[in-house]
């Protein structure tokens, strides 16, 4: 028996978020109050309260993420009495999610990975002026075909596969005319879906490499750790623990595809049976379930979520 924990990306916050565990455990209000003291802001209060307009803006929905992620993480060390070496061999994130795992396994302070997201979402969301990129899912194609999508898609512009989510899940990224036509493209060659999403940046592509200088800027300045617990990194779909590799693939991870599909795919390969989601959402534990059907998929973000997860761990 084998356990990964995954840590939910963007896209997964709701106003509320965290409230049920501030409530509950002073292991999580210890987590709300640090992270609100790292980035001199009452992000606590915009979780709980909103308005999700805040809340939704990306440098505010990274960090928020990341803060009930590991607030449920600390609760359950403090509850469970173990750390997350005891309770699982491998750990991964999508997106900013990576972090969230970085974080979770020691490979830097919370304080640090807080400071991090608000920098990193920030720049992502400067990369681009806004309505120059967009971002759309396409559902029901392999991987060959959404690839051969993009390239015909880009006429001389961005178009990039941006997430493999796996079950036959992709989202393209790019400038906004190329992303319009790869959707119709898609619709054309036999997708079950094409959708544009409402984004307010093009993320993991091209467009994105000046906040790629920024955060490589940025992570030089910190000390990264070699991390307790290896992390499945979204870049190589591979597992982790060298601090300058983790470095060079967080910068990488800016413009470059989450291999979600083939990391799940990684876990299988490595013995995992349990994977648990910890913070909000069920969007990957859902996934797990579509990309490895003989792997258990749960969500773990509220305090009765954590109790069944404890009489287990």
């Amino acid at each position: 028996m084998s356990r990964a924990i995954v840590f939910p990306g963007q896209g997964s916050q709701a106003v509320g978020m965290g409230r049920d565990l501030a409530e509950a455990f002073p292991a999580a209000r210890e987590v709300f109050q640090e992270i609100d003291d790292a980035l001199e802001q009452r992000l606590s209060k915009l979780m709980f309260d909103g308005p999700e307009s805040d809340l939704t803006l990306t440098e505010n929905a990274q960090p928020a993420l990341m803060a009930v992620s590991l607030a449920v993480l600390r609760v359950i060390e403090a509850e469970g009495g173990k750390p997350l070496r005891d309770i699982a061999s491998l750990v991964a994130g999508h997106s900013l999610g990576e972090y969230s795992a970085l974080a979770a396994a020691g490979a830097f302070p919370l304080a640090d990975a807080a400071r991090l997201l608000k920098t990193r979402g920030r720049a992502m969301q400067r990369a681009v002026p806004v309505g120059a990129g967009a971002m759309a899912a396409i559902l029901g194609l392999d991987f060959d075909a959404v690839r051969a999508i993009a390239e015909d898609a880009a006429e001389g512009e961005v178009c990039d596969i941006a997430n493999d989510n796996g079950g036959g899940q992709f989202v393209v990224s790019g400038d906004a005319a190329a992303i319009e036509r790869a959707a119709g493209l898609a619709r054309e060659r036999g997708a079950k879906r094409s959708i544009m999403l409402p984004v307010s940046a093009p993320f993991h592509c091209a467009l994105m490499a000046p906040a790629a200088d920024v955060m490589a800027e940025a992570l030089g300045a910190i000390e990264i750790a070699e991390p307790a617990v290896p992390v499945v990194a979204n870049v190589t779909a591979e597992a982790v623990a060298d601090p300058d590799i983790i470095r060079d693939l967080l910068v990488r991870q800016v413009t470059a595809m989450v291999r979600w599909r083939e990391s799940v795919g990684y876990f299988a390969s490595e013995g995992v049976d349990k994977i648990a989601e910890f913070g909000a959402g069920k969007v990957l534990s859902g996934l797990v379930r579509r990309i490895e059907p003989d792997i258990a998929g749960r969500s773990v973000g509220g305090p009765g979520d954590i109790e069944e997860f404890l009489k287990d761990a």
